[in-house]
């Protein structure tokens, strides 16, 4: 996971950059997978940005060393695909030097009897938990 220089709204003494995970994944792919995870916006929902990752303010020469986690192997022809992770709050947390805070830690997430389907938007249908990074990414 890499910290990105997409800054997040504070709350208080929260406030942080974005963390994003980064898969890869073959150019022909991406759209498929964009429309899958898309679905889903009450998880990680659809990717924030791919391509080039200096683009969100991560250095491609770190993406075999994350800031959390475990590298991801980028094959030739593949290109590296960034979702909105969790460990972002952990990162708000971090910055609010709370004295005491109760979290995930990155691989060991938080465990449900809730099947995909129940997690799942239909297309078409509207969600206000969806981010829409367009106009954050242009700038």
């Amino acid at each position: 996971m890499f910290r990105t220089n997409i800054r997040n709204a504070s709350s208080g003494p929260f406030g942080s950059e974005l963390v994003v995970s980064m898969r890869p994944y073959p150019p022909e792919a991406i759209e498929a997978v964009t429309a899958i995870t898309s679905r889903y916006p009450g998880a990680h929902g659809g990717p924030v940005h791919w391509g080039d990752p200096a683009v969100i303010g991560i250095d491609a020469s770190r993406l075999s060393r994350p800031d959390w986690g475990e590298a991801v192997e980028i094959r030739p022809g593949e290109v590296p695909v960034f979702w909105a992770c969790g460990v972002t709050a952990h990162s708000a947390l971090l910055g609010a030097r709370l004295p005491l805070a109760i979290t995930h830690s990155p691989g060991h997430m938080f465990m449900t009897d809730l099947v995909d389907a129940e997690l799942e938007v239909p297309r078409g249908v509207e969600t206000t938990s969806a981010i829409d990074f367009t106009n954050v990414l242009a700038e």
